[in-house]
C-alpha cells in the first residue's frame, strides 16, 4: 500500500476544520468522487497516544477526519469553502488492533450514499496492509 502521496500535511490541514493538535490525518494518497485514501503518521506528541499506543478514540477521530477530508477536497476542487460537518452516527466500528507511536496508518473511505448534505461511508483502516479497524459513519453538513 505504499502509494504516492497526493497531498502532504500542510495542504491536508488546510482542508480540515480541525487544527493542531487535533488533526488526525496528515496525508492523502488518492481521491475520487466516491473514494479517498488518507494516512496518518502517529507522532510521539499525538494527544491520543497513551503509553506509546494510539487509542481507540484516535482511530475513530482519524476515520472521521478522513471523511471530512473527502468533503473538504471536493469543495476545494470546486473552488468553494467547505461547510462544517458533523458525525451523525457511527455504526459497526470494529477495532482489531491499536497502532503504536511512529506507525503510519492508512484509511480507505468509500462513499455509499450522498443525499442532501448527508453522507454514508464505509471506512477501513490498515497498518502495514493489515486491517486494524472498520466501520460506517454518517456525516451531516451544517446548513
Amino acid at each position: 500500500m505504499n502509494a504516492s502521496i497526493l497531498l502532504e500535511k500542510e495542504a491536508v490541514e488546510n482542508l480540515l476544520p480541525q487544527k493542531f493538535p487535533f488533526v488526525m490525518v496528515d496525508r492523502m494518497f488518492s481521491y475520487s468522487e466516491t473514494e479517498l485514501t488518507s494516512g496518518l503518521n502517529i507522532q510521539n506528541d499525538n494527544i491520543f497516544l497513551e503509553e506509546n499506543t494510539f487509542l481507540e478514540a484516535g482511530l475513530i477521530e482519524h476515520m472521521a477526519q478522513s471523511v471530512a477530508l473527502h468533503t473538504g477536497y471536493q469543495f476545494f476542487l470546486k473552488n468553494e469553502t467547505a461547510p462544517t460537518g458533523y458525525i451523525g452516527s457511527i455504526k459497526d466500528i470494529q477495532i482489531k488492533k491499536l497502532p503504536k507511536a511512529n506507525d503510519t496508518i492508512q484509511s480507505n473511505v468509500t462513499i455509499l450514499q450522498e443525499f442532501a448534505g448527508v453522507t454514508l461511508v464505509d471506512i477501513i483502516t490498515f497498518l502495514n496492509d493489515e486491517e486494524i479497524a472498520s466501520g460506517q459513519m454518517k456525516t451531516v453538513l451544517a446548513k
